[in-house]
C-alpha cells in the first residue's frame, strides 16, 4: 500500500491538484480563464523545484521536464492566452518525446534510468546479471530501447492531440480532457512498452541470474573434491 500511494502522488500532484484548483478558482472566486490556468500550473512547478533542491541531483529526463516548464510558463504569462497555456503542455510533451527519441539515436536510451531500479530492485545478482545482458545480448539492448522508443512516440503523440484540442475544443473542456489524455497516454505507453520491453527483458534477467547462480554451485561442487583430496594429502604428509 504504501508502496501505491508513493507511485500515485506525482500523478495527484501533476494532474488531481492542478484541475481541482482551476475550477476552484475560476467558478468559486471568480477568476478568469487564464489566471485560473496560471495559478493552477504552480504547484506541479514547485513540486518539481523541490524535488530537484531536495535530491542535489537532477537526470536527464527530470531536467528537461524542468526547463521546458519553466520556459513555457513564462511565455504563457506573457502571451496571456488560455488556449497557449493549454497547448503549451502538449510542447512539453513533444520536447520531452524528442528528447527521449534522441537519446536512443544516441545509444542511451533515457528512459533506462526510470525502469532499471524497478527491474533489478536493488539486489546484487539482478545487477551484475543486467552488466552481462548489457554487455553481451542484443536481444536485451534492444528490448532498452524500445522502451524509450514507446514512451518517445507516445509523448509525441499526445502533443499532436493536445496542440489540437487546445485550438479546436472550448477551453473548459480542455482543461479535464488534457488531463484524461495524459492518462490515457501513460496507459497505453505502460501497456505496449510492458509487452515489447519489460516482460522480454524481466525473463531475459531471471534466466541470466539463474544460469549465474547453477554455475556458482557447480563451480563450488568442483572445488569440493579438490578441496577434499589436498585435505587427505596434507593428513598423509603428516603421518
Amino acid at each position: 500500500m504504501t508502496t501505491t500511494k508513493k507511485n500515485l502522488r506525482p500523478l495527484l500532484l501533476d494532474v488531481a491538484v492542478p484541475l481541482a484548483s482551476y475550477y476552484l478558482l475560476k467558478e468559486a472566486f471568480g477568476m478568469s480563464t487564464f489566471a485560473a490556468l496560471a495559478w493552477s500550473s504552480v504547484v506541479p512547478a514547485v513540486r518539481t523545484v523541490w524535488s530537484a533542491v531536495r535530491e542535489r541531483t537532477v537526470n536527464g529526463l527530470a531536467g528537461l521536464i524542468l526547463v521546458v516548464n519553466l520556459v513555457s510558463l513564462v511565455l504563457s504569462f506573457v502571451s496571456g492566452d488560455p488556449r497557449l497555456m493549454l497547448a503549451k503542455d502538449g510542447a512539453v510533451s513533444s520536447t520531452v518525446g524528442i528528447g527521449i527519441l534522441v537519446s536512443v539515436a544516441l545509444g542511451r536510451p533515457m528512459m533506462t534510468a526510470a525502469f532499471k531500479p524497478l527491474m533489478v530492485k536493488g539486489d546484487e545478482a539482478r545487477e551484475a546479471a543486467w552488466q552481462r545482458l548489457m554487455a553481451a545480448s542484443p536481444a536485451f539492448r534492444r528490448g532498452e530501447r524500445a522502451f524509450s522508443l514507446v514512451w518517445g512516440v507516445a509523448l509525441l503523440a499526445e502533443c499532436v492531440a493536445r496542440v489540437v484540442g487546445a485550438y479546436t475544443v472550448p477551453v473548459d473542456t480542455m482543461v479535464w480532457l488534457g488531463s484524461v489524455l495524459m492518462v490515457a497516454t501513460m496507459a497505453v505507453a505502460f501497456v505496449l512498452s510492458g509487452g515489447l520491453a519489460v516482460e522480454p527483458m524481466k525473463r531475459m534477467l531471471a534466466a541470466e541470474v539463474e544460469a549465474a547462480r547453477v554455475a556458482a554451485a557447480r563451480a563450488e561442487v568442483a572445488v569440493a573434491p579438490e578441496a577434499e583430496r589436498n585435505s587427505s594429502l596434507a593428513g598423509s604428509t603428516q603421518q
